[in-house]
């Protein structure tokens, strides 16, 4: 069974940054793109960013373009997400998730079938 392990997330000012990583196993890593989703409370769980399997290729959610950015390290089966000028509405649980192997990048939740726990993020204000 694929395990997905994030770690990373903390307590940050509004305009601070955060890493997040997410360990991966179980898999032949470099077969999957990775993608990193949130959940605020109340709210639904949203694609936020990914990276395609072996290729530098990136996808965006809207609203953090430009202060986010993700990465993959194929030779530590590990992914990152750099968040750079935090703002309270960031503020959510973050997780780590992979698509079916081979796939390209998948933007909706209920069709991922491989999750991590999830790390909390909070931003203060």
């Amino acid at each position: 069974q694929v395990q997905l392990v994030e770690s990373g997330g903390g307590l940050v000012q509004a305009g601070g940054s955060l890493r997040l990583s997410c360990a991966a196993s179980r898999l032949t890593f470099s077969s999957y793109a990775m993608e990193w989703f949130r959940q605020a409370p109340g709210k639904e769980r949203e694609f936020v960013a990914g990276v395609a399997r072996s290729d530098p290729t990136t996808s965006y959610a809207d609203s953090v373009k430009g202060r986010f950015t993700i990465s993959r390290d194929n030779a530590k089966n590990t992914v990152y997400l750099q968040m750079n000028s935090l703002k309270p509405e960031d503020t959510a649980v973050y997780y780590c998730a992979a698509p079916r192997a081979y796939s390209g990048l998948v933007t909706t939740a209920r069709i991922i079938p491989y999750w991590g726990q999830g790390t909390q993020v909070t931003v203060s204000s």
